[in-house]
Order: structure tokens, then sequence, then C-alpha cells
């Protein structure tokens, strides 16, 4: 009965466009739906040992007691005929609790997605470190899903993912894709990433960059020439080079500088929008190479990085505000969205409604 109850939950959050599932002990459980969190109907307080079952009914045995040992957990769980959901476990104040987030049985293409056209040419480019970055719900996943389905239509390569947990399937079409799930398929990141090293891969998509050793591991497989994705939790390009280097020692920098000077081809940066329609859209900042780019990263000189995206317009390079400008101009968000979502937000002060500082 219990599973069931979970199966409930996930079915009209689904049916009700919703993204995300949020069940706390002792509240009443949660969808996002649109960008909002709003009760599920007719559902009342979950109990502290009814939360307990319903997240143990859908859990495998050993991912439980991993639970139980370390109070985290991330796994995926599907319902046959309706989707596929990313689950985070965690323990809070209030008792057991979780956010599950639906994974599209449909990778959408990169047209769907509305998708600038740099990204193919940037999937096109053969060999590098290219990274998508941004806070946790922002697509960074889906984005990565788009781009490694273009190349596996389009490629004969040889492409070998490493996440956790796995969220997009994707079934062999000009490419052989090798999909690894950490815990079940690999006891870690590293240890799978050190498998790839010796299988011959054209590409490694590493689902989360989370310490040094993934890191430099990442950073080996680019300067062998293998074309690496990797995510990081981090807004911007510059902001995403210092946390790379930041993780290691201050001994190691030099040489991670120098690693990550030779081998960085691109930074995409992301962050969800709610639309004027209800919806949600990407907007993003990119970063491509550029001949002065290895020279800035070697020197630490990350704040002339800005010039050099905002010098690279032509070459498909923006700042994330000239993309909300854009996403405002064609009135795809509103002047509120781009200016909460703006670095620079004396820029868009204009496009707030009449008032509106006196109303907060």
């Amino acid at each position: 009965m219990a599973a069931e109850r979970m199966d409930g939950f996930l079915t009209y959050m689904f049916d009700k466009g919703g993204s995300d599932l949020h069940l706390l002990s002792n509240h009443i459980p949660k969808i996002r739906k649109s960008g909002n969190l709003v009760e599920i109907e007719g559902e009342g307080v979950i109990g502290p040992d009814e939360m307990e079952g319903v997240l143990q009914s859908i859990c495998p045995d050993e991912k439980w007691k991993q639970y139980v040992e370390n109070f985290d957990l991330d796994f995926a769980y599907e319902i046959t005929g309706v989707a596929r959901f990313r689950v985070n476990y965690m323990r809070t104040v209030d008792g057991m609790a979780a956010v599950m987030r639906t994974i599209p049985t449909e990778i959408l293409t990169m047209e769907q997605l509305k998708l600038p056209d740099t990204f193919k040419d940037v999937v096109e480019q053969g060999s590098g470190l290219i990274l998508v970055t941004g806070p946790t719900g922002s697509g960074k996943s889906t984005t990565l899903a788009a781009m490694i389905n273009h190349i596996n239509e389009t490629q004969s390569k040889h492409i070998i993912t490493i996440e956790d947990p796995l969220e997009f399937v994707h079934p062999n079409k000009e490419s052989i894709i090798v999909q690894r799930e950490v815990h079940d398929h690999t006891n870690s990141f590293n240890i799978a990433l050190k498998g790839a090293m010796r299988a011959d891969p054209d590409i490694v998509l590493v689902g989360e960059m989370r310490d040094p050793e993934t890191i430099g591991l990442a950073l080996s497989c680019a300067a062998m020439g293998l074309m690496v994705f990797g995510t990081l939790h981090t807004n911007n390009a510059p902001k995403t080079i210092d946390r790379i280097i930041g993780a290691f020692p201050a001994k190691e920098q030099p040489q991670i500088r120098a690693m990550l000077a030779s081998t960085l081809r691109t930074i995409i940066s992301q962050l969800l929008c709610k639309t004027t329609d209800g919806k949600r859209c990407a907007s993003h900042e990119i970063l491509l190479f550029h001949p002065a780019l290895p020279g800035l990263i070697r020197e630490g000189k990350l704040s002339s990085i800005r010039g050099v995206i905002e010098a690279g317009v032509k070459q498909g390079m923006k700042t994330m505000d000239m993309d909300l400008l854009r996403l405002y101009k064609e009135g795809r968000i509103s002047g509120e969205e781009a200016y909460m979502k703006a670095a620079e937000k004396a820029a868009f002060q204009d496009f707030l409604p009449a008032g509106y500082f006196d109303e907060k």
C-alpha cells in the first residue's frame, strides 16, 4: 500500500505538469508547478512513521541501508508507462524527507529546447573539456542529454557516461553509448573514470565533478584528447574556473591551472526562468575557446574573462545578462524575472513595473 501511495503522489504530479514532488514529515505533500510549490489536493499531513513507510516502499534494500547510515541518498525510480524520477532522500529537523524530480522519458532535441546553434558547434569540436554549470534544478541534465543525443544522431563515437543517479537512458544510434550508475555499476566516479580511460572512449560524461580526484581525472581524460563533459554547481565562467582550481591544495594549483588552460573549450552556465505564459525556459552564459583564455587561466586573471565573453559575441559567446535581455525583449520573460536573475541589476531596473520597490 505504501508503494501505491508514493506512485499516486508521483502520478498526480506528472498529470498536473509538475516538475518536483516534495515530501516532509509532519507536512502536507507538495508539488512544484511553474516554479511554485502547491499542496496536493485532498492530502493531509504525513506523519513520521507513515513517511518512513512510503520512502522505504520504493527504495531497494541496499540503498535503504545507505540512507539509514548516511542520512542522504540519490537514486532513480521509474513508474512504467508514466515516467522516471530522480530521487533525493534526506533527514531534516522534522524527520525524513524527499524530493523527487520528473525525468522526461523522451530526450528532447536541441531544437525542442531552443538551445543556441552554438551548442552544435561545441559538440562537434572533437576534444577538450566542456562544462555545463548552474544551480540545482537549472536543467543541466536535460541540456547535456540533448547534446549527447545530437552526437549520437550525427557521429559515430564511443560514449561513456558516469552518473549518480542515471537519469536519461540513451539508445544506441550512430554512436555506442555505455551508461554507468555510481553504486549500481561502479563504486565511485573516480573508479569509473579510471576504467573509462582504458576503455577506448571518444567521449566521457561525468555527471558531477565533486572532488579533487574526480576533477583531476576528468582533466587527464581531456588532456589525452578525449571530449569530456562535466557539471558543477556554479553560476558563471569565472566562478567555475575558480571552483576547479580552488578544489586543490595550493601546491597543486599551478599544475591544475596549466591542465585547465590547455583543455578547457567551453563553459555553459544555465539558469531556468519563469516565462510569461507560466512555463519555464533556460537562459545561458557561453564562454568559448579564445586564444587569450589559456593565458588568463594560467595567470589567474579571471576577472578579465568577462571581457573575453563580451568581445566574442560574434563567435557565439554571451553573458547571462545579455541572454536575459534577449528573452525579455522577445516577450518570453517579464521585466521582474529578468531583474531577479540578472547579475547587474541596475541595467534591468527600467523594465520593472511602476512602484515595484514600494510594494516590496
